[in-house]
């Protein structure tokens, strides 16, 4: 099942709908979930609901479906939540991002995941532009894959947490690189540092992805362009925390709301041909290999897109594609 959300002049989370599995239609859920929070808080009475309806649609059996010409008036998948808990679980983008800062790596790395809780009361809609304030701040891109979850309990063990995964998305973390270092010298990590985020327009169900979604990870690559060129094509599969050991580590000392959006952190893999998901990285790269990072990060003007593919080509969530422009 594929949703999305339209975006709304009556409410700031949108209007949920189902698409089509090829991403050309799509109809209205109005009398089943109002958007995609509500549904979430009562997943399993309206999952059933809104999967006859998505089947519906594909079958053709549906007269009141909309073509979708392109995705300029949707929301981000979910437009806003009550928590986002964003990971770190690509081990080689922390090993290299720690390296460009000249910060120590953590003792636990391979046992404990990384986390800190990021912005969710707004994520930018998938089309809509970056504002940057001012360039010394160091914009940045960061293409992460994200799962949203119900109601999970305080405790669950790593294997239980993967039966909570609900939807999948894929999403742009933006960083500023240039506030990073003195927020994390502080002692109280990211706040300023990590402003509004992106997710897909779409979010589908684990069974539209089966044949790739493998102990808790989605084994297929995330294709990212920067100002049009081919920027990395990492593949997700390579997370060392898988998300069902994201999730529990969120849920130790608490219980997650249904709708907590949960994010693998920048999609990394070791081997250069597949490039990267992150200015950082590749400034880290270039600083290893040449002496000194060479490419800038982002200025007014600069585009990102980001997108998947399964193995048919079949644009899984829809296409992240937006632009820094002056706040």
């Amino acid at each position: 099942m594929k949703l999305a959300s339209l975006k709304s002049s009556n409410s700031l989370d949108g209007e949920l709908v189902v698409v089509s599995r090829d991403n050309k239609f799509y109809t209205s859920v109005a009398d089943i979930s109002k958007n995609l929070l509500s549904a979430m808080e009562s997943w399993s009475t309206v999952e059933p609901l809104l999967k006859k309806r998505f089947e519906d649609l594909n079958s053709g059996a549906l007269s009141n479906k909309i073509e979708i010409k392109n995705f300029s008036g949707f929301e981000s998948v979910l437009p806003r939540t009550w928590l986002f808990a964003d990971g770190s679980a690509f081990i080689h983008h922390i090993k290299l991002v720690r390296q460009a800062r000249k910060a120590a790596l953590p003792e636990t790395l391979l046992t404990v995941p990384l986390m800190y809780q990021a912005e969710s009361g707004r994520f930018l809609a998938p089309n809509e532009d970056i504002p940057q304030r001012d360039f010394s701040h160091g914009t940045d891109f960061e293409a992460e894959v994200g799962v949203i979850v119900d109601h999970v309990p305080m405790g669950i063990s790593a294997e239980e947490a993967l039966k909570h995964i609900k939807l999948l998305v894929i999403l742009n973390d933006v960083s500023l690189r240039g506030l990073i270092p003195e927020e994390l010298a502080s002692g109280f990590g990211f706040f300023q540092s990590k402003p509004n985020k992106a997710l897909s327009p779409l979010a589908l169900t684990l069974d539209e992805v089966t044949e790739h979604w493998i102990n808790g990870r989605l084994h297929l690559p995330l294709h990212v362009k920067y100002n049009n060129q081919f920027f990395g094509k990492a593949n997700a599969k390579e997370m060392h925390f898988h998300f069902g050991q994201l999730i529990a580590h969120a849920a130790k000392t608490r219980p997650l709301v249904a709708g907590t959006l949960i994010g693998s952190g920048t999609v990394a893999n070791e081997d250069p041909a597949m490039g990267s998901s992150c200015l950082a990285e590749k400034r880290t790269l270039e600083q290893i290999n040449s002496g000194a990072p060479i490419t800038p990060f982002m200025k007014v003007g600069d585009t990102i897109e980001i997108e998947m593919f399964d193995h048919y080509g079949q644009n899984l969530f829809g296409t992240i594609s937006q632009k820094v422009k002056q706040a």
